[in-house]
């Protein structure tokens, strides 16, 4: 019977973070293709300010000068560099909240998102700085190169190693605020959606709604991160909605791991034998649960683990430390946007 045989990944494997990396470079590799041309005239309008003054004159020029094809200049870079990034971003980011939240089973979901988010931000600019080193060439400098194939080459002949890292300051000013507070934030919502607005698990809900959910968590996240989102990219944030690319971000990563059999993302989740570490036995009494609540009373807002498909949720007020230590991971992002202030590309 095929209706038994159906593959499913299963979570928290090789094979599952396999799914998410995909995932996430098929989504943001896509993404950035699809808006090459307005990144093109993006680098151009912020080497030369005065001949690209703006959006309709500034691609007038660009056509007239260099011909339709300048607009896809750099695609390789865009498509290749971003997907790597994508990778990297989610799958790390994946892996990441699982061994934290294994670890830092005292602390805060807030805190767990922030640092899953750095960390996994931390490794994915580092495996796209070098195609960023050579698309902003190749769209900048006509005479460069065509794209990665002849452009990594000669940047290594110029500038050596350095010349692939020496822009990776500021590209990790630039992403590592939006990248923290924009899955946090898309953690945040679908956790709100689905128990304040559905008020249903995500379990019961069908794979059109869990969709719907990632999209309006996704438009949230990208709205909320283009806020903080360092000055060097406004030009970029005036160009095209950042939202709507954050949500198809998401819409895709999650429709990848949908047809994979996986639950689209969202929440923090645990084996049964992490479960049993904290003190949940297979036979626990509401008695156990509050014991195990006030031992760790970090984690707020409801404490749901799932034993033998049995959902046992103990509902409590926000802890006032939880709160202050979100607080604290969001006064240091804006120092860290504050002191980026003055790096571009």
């Amino acid at each position: 019977m095929m209706n038994n045989r159906r593959c499913r990944v299963q979570e928290f494997t090789a094979e599952y973070y396999g799914v998410c990396a995909a995932g996430g470079m098929l989504s943001a590799g896509a993404t950035h293709l699809a808006i090459t041309p307005l990144d093109v005239l993006k680098v151009n309008m912020q080497v030369n300010p005065v001949k690209y003054s703006g959006i309709l004159s500034g691609f007038s020029t660009l056509c007239r000068e260099e011909g339709a094809s300048a607009l896809w200049r750099g695609w390789s870079g865009k498509l290749f560099g971003y997907g790597v990034q994508g990778g990297c971003r989610f799958g790390l980011y994946e892996y990441f909240k699982k061994i934290y939240g294994d670890l830092l089973v005292d602390q805060s979901k807030g805190v767990i998102f922030f640092l899953s988010s750095a960390s996994a931000q931390i490794f994915a600019d580092v495996a796209l700085c070098p195609f960023e080193a050579v698309k902003v060439r190749v769209q900048t400098q006509s005479s460069f190169a065509k794209g990665l194939v002849d452009g990594f080459p000669k940047l290594y002949a110029n500038e050596g190693l350095y010349g692939f890292y020496k822009g990776l300051l500021p590209l990790w000013g630039r992403n590592l605020p939006f990248s923290m507070v924009m899955f946090t934030t898309f953690e945040h919502s679908v956790e709100m959606m689905y128990h304040k607005i559905i008020q249903k698990k995500r379990e019961d809900c069908s794979k059109a709604q869990q969709l719907g959910v990632t999209c309006l968590a996704g438009y949230a996240a990208g709205a909320v991160g283009s806020v903080i989102s360092n000055p060097a990219d406004n030009i970029v944030s005036s160009l095209y909605n950042k939202k709507a690319a954050t949500v198809m971000q998401w819409f895709f990563y999650d429709s990848i791991k949908v047809l994979n059999g996986l639950p689209t993302s969202g929440g923090l989740r645990r084996h049964l034998k992490d479960a049993e570490l904290l003190g949940y036995g297979q036979h626990l009494s509401q008695a156990n649960i509050l014991c195990v609540y006030m031992r760790y009373p970090m984690r707020r807002l409801s404490l749901s683990e799932t034993i033998n498909d049995r959902l046992i949720s103990f509902d409590s007020k926000i802890c006032l430390e939880a709160a202050a230590g979100d607080y604290v991971v969001v006064f240091l992002v804006v120092i860290l946007v504050s002191f980026t202030k003055k790096f571009t590309w």
